[in-house]
């Protein structure tokens, strides 16, 4: 049987990370070449070919529009190529999820796209990446996980970009999936898939923006007035996602500033600062009067990549834009 040819692309992050001495906490993201990764990877004789393809060497804190342009078009290309079997991306962990959910959002799944990244860098003592690395062949290899969207692969866990999260700053287990459960248990010998591919067949949702919109992330906390609401309107940003308390709300100041906001033609989402759980609409928070949206189960960062996506795409009215986030 031919080994399945997958493209890696690397971006860099704590998987390509190296430090000063491997017990030491300080390390640089990315400082391993995406070939000395492969090279390790193929020392396990795994039944893959990886050609390696570097798109940007850095944390994934400094992710941004010139690398997603540039992993969008690799897996665009990648998707039509009837030689490429599947796409893995190495990411560092902070933004992984934004990352995935841009892909899921913006591509068909006819062949697996899989993030993953490490939790510890390369050189240190128990060093996730190699693991996690070997565990993204094991699924990318398999046909089964075609038409599943975009995932990431983390501690022994498949993911779908739609639902990962990052919940711990440091653990080797960082990762949880919301509301949905894990897609898959995988180690580099088994993999074992919890249900069928939930998007088979399906196109792409929307399209990949020309640029994206300027939307920012408000934080709620106790004892906060309108003002920030203020400051982020006057530099020009086009949507607003309110990282509330509880489900999704602030200070009575704050909702009537994002109110006038959405009045005024800004999509304001409401999400809450809680690591878990849904907003609802119209529970403590009239969003009906208001003119607001609830980002039912997608916290602040996937809200935003939504909102933002949305706008690009013209998707401004709040009717609609809260049947984008029912159907997330």
């Amino acid at each position: 049987m031919t080994p399945p040819h997958i493209l890696v692309l690397g971006t860099g992050g704590t998987i390509a990370g190296a430090g000063s001495g491997a017990t030491g906490a300080a390390y640089r993201p990315g400082g391993l070449a995406l070939e000395t990764l492969i090279a390790h990877l193929d020392a396990l004789g795994l039944a893959a070919e990886l050609v390696p393809q570097d798109v940007a060497r850095i944390g994934s804190q400094d992710i941004g529009w010139a690398e997603w342009q540039a992993l969008h078009a690799a897996c665009k290309r990648a998707l039509a190529d009837p030689a490429v079997d599947a796409v893995i991306i190495t990411h560092g962990t902070d933004t992984a999820e934004e990352t995935g959910f841009l892909l899921d959002l913006t591509l068909p799944s006819p062949k697996p796209i899989v993030l993953v990244g490490a939790m510890r860098p390369a050189d240190a003592v128990g060093a996730d990446g190699m693991r996690n690395f070997a565990n993204a062949v094991k699924v990318a290899s398999d046909p089964s996980a075609a038409g599943r969207g975009v995932m990431l692969v983390m501690g022994d866990a498949v993911l779908s970009a739609r639902d990962a999260r990052k919940a711990a700053t440091s653990a080797i287990d960082a990762f949880r999936s919301f509301p949905r459960g894990p897609l898959a248990r995988v180690t580099p010998a088994s993999l074992d898939w919890f249900g069928p591919p939930h998007r088979a067949g399906a196109p792409a949702r929307y399209s990949f923006p020309q640029a994206l919109p300027r939307v920012a992330i408000l934080t709620a906390g106790a004892g906060m007035d309108e003002q920030p609401v203020d400051a982020l309107l006057g530099i020009g940003c086009k949507g607003v996602v309110l990282a509330g308390m509880g489900q999704g709300n602030a200070p009575a100041s704050v909702i009537a500033a994002l109110s006038q906001a959405a009045a005024r033609g800004v999509p304001v989402v409401r999400s809450s600062r809680v690591d878990e759980g849904i907003v609802d609409r119209n529970v403590e928070v009239d969003d009906d009067a208001l003119g607001l949206v609830a980002a039912r189960a997608l916290g602040p960062a996937k809200a935003r990549m939504l909102l933002m996506v949305l706008i690009a795409n013209g998707i401004t009215a709040a009717a609609e834009v809260q049947a984008a986030f029912d159907g997330a």
